[in-house]
């Protein structure tokens, strides 16, 4: 109790105690994202049901990309993918689709050497610049071996009514079920679920 009290995560009421300032803090920071789950969740579900593969929501902390909701594929075939992974944001089409949104990040990241994961991972800093822009030009990012093995589609993200990038959308599985030309059919399809958790967030979109 006195570590707490000390951190700032209770305090001292008379004989009793109450929530401190630090643990409202982290509070508040909980409650919104479990507005922004009950509207993504289902969505995941929905995705996962009509394309059988797993359906992913990612947002970007700092230069990681982290994610905060899954719906898994049933197929004994998948790559594990669990709430909490945590991964560069250099990396994968859920990363890419982020980057691409954010200007400010996008000058900063590629300052440094992206951290290769798989075989196919993108190291050399100015073709990662390529992407980016190749991504914006697009609306969309697919990659094939650059986080994993498993092929990964992305398509725009997701806006607060600040016009600020909530997460990504992303649909992952093997290439046995998902091809490239897969990917691009499904690309297609994360357009109107991306819309429609800006819309149930009261979101916007930028000018």
């Amino acid at each position: 109790m006195t570590n707490l009290i000390a951190n700032g995560f209770l305090d001292r009421a008379d004989d009793g105690f109450r929530i401190g300032v630090r643990m409202a803090y982290w509070a508040a920071a909980a409650a919104k994202d479990f507005d922004v789950l009950a509207v993504v969740n289902p969505v995941l579900k929905d995705r996962r049901d009509v394309t059988g593969e797993t359906a992913c929501f990612f947002r970007a902390e700092g230069e990681h990309r982290v994610c905060i909701a899954v719906a898994g594929t049933h197929h004994a075939l998948r790559r594990e993918m669990s709430v909490g992974r945590i991964a560069p944001i250099t990396v994968g089409s859920s990363g890419r689709v982020l980057l691409a949104s954010n200007p400010d990040l996008a000058e900063k990241v590629p300052q440094h050497e992206p951290p290769q994961l798989a075989d196919s991972t993108v190291t050399d800093r100015g073709e990662l610049r390529r992407l980016i822009k190749q991504t914006v030009a697009d609306g969309y990012a697919i990659t094939v071996g650059d986080a994993s093995t498993a092929p990964q589609a992305s398509r725009p993200p997701v806006f607060d009514s600040a016009a600020d990038v909530v997460g990504a959308l992303m649909i992952q599985g093997p290439t046995l079920r998902m091809p490239y030309e897969k990917c691009v059919e499904r690309v297609d399809v994360l357009v109107e679920q991306a819309e429609r958790i800006t819309r149930a967030l009261g979101g916007r979109f930028p000018a």
